[in-house]
């Protein structure tokens, strides 16, 4: 199930949208064992990704894993 709010195409800066993207593909994933290797390999394969791969850096990717744990996570 698609979430109709999240934008057609997602860039790097979109990271709450890759994280809304990612929980929705991988929701019983336990964010504290993703790699910023495997986590550069799955938003790149999402299908609405639209920048380009090489752009992405460790902050970013970081950044990203981080919004995502807080997503998946009761704090």
């Amino acid at each position: 199930m698609h979430n109709d709010l999240l934008p057609e195409n997602l860039y790097w800066e979109a990271s709450y949208a890759i994280v809304l993207e990612l929980c929705e593909r991988y929701p019983d994933v336990d964010v504290e064992t993703v790699g910023l290797d495997q986590l550069k390999r799955w938003i790149v394969s999402l299908p609405s990704f639209a920048d380009d791969p090489d752009l992405a850096n460790e902050a970013i990717l970081t950044d990203i894993l981080r919004e995502w744990y807080e997503e998946v996570s009761d704090l």
